[in-house]
């Protein structure tokens, strides 16, 4: 099965009963438990695009195109995450200098923190910070699979890197809707 017929997959049932005895297919034809840790990363993966898929609800114009732009770059891990024994970029560089590029935007836009922040803000900013975390949630089970298996540095680095732009992105709409930043009153 070449790049192009894993690609060309499509469903077509949703319901076919081979996952009944608790184990999953991958897109290499192979099966595994439900349970593994590979399968556990994809389903965190595919938990963060449906996170972002309920935040693009309160968004508009640029950033509800950036956001399904990673969307999409998540789908494109997940896939790659299915086929362990492939390398098929379909998450490349270009997409890690995007979202790089993003980040800094935004961030130029911001006065630089000087204490820790209270996540919070608006209905838009506390889902984006929910996105954050759970991007951390991701990337953790990452480098959990990678010390098993191999995963590509690309996917750790572009984890490690929306979480950032993620935490950017709140300040900002929080910035740009007025609401003012709670810095954490920690107690000497």
């Amino acid at each position: 099965c070449g790049n192009l017929d894993i690609l060309l997959m499509r469903i077509t049932k949703v319901t076919t009963k081979t996952g009944d005895s608790g184990n999953t297919g991958l897109g290499n034809g192979s099966r595994i438990s439900k349970n593994s840790i590979r399968i556990h990363a994809m389903g965190l993966i595919d938990e963060l695009n449906s996170f972002i898929g309920w935040s693009r609800v309160e968004a508009n114009g640029t950033i509800d195109k950036s956001l399904e732009l990673i969307q999409q770059d998540l789908f494109n891990m997940g896939c790659e995450l299915s086929i362990p024994d492939m390398e098929m970029n379909l998450l490349n560089d270009s997409r890690l200098e995007w979202l790089d590029g993003q980040t800094d935007n935004y961030n130029k836009k911001m006065p630089p923190l000087d204490e820790f922040i209270l996540p919070g803000g608006n209905e838009f900013s506390s889902r984006l910070h929910i996105l954050r975390t759970k991007c951390r949630e991701v990337e953790r089970k990452l480098i959990g699979l990678s010390e098993e298996d191999f995963v590509p540095n690309l996917h750790k680095k572009y984890l490690n890197r929306l979480s950032d732009f993620f935490f950017v992105l709140a300040r900002y709409v929080n910035s740009e809707q007025g609401i003012e930043e709670l810095s954490w009153d920690y107690k000497k």
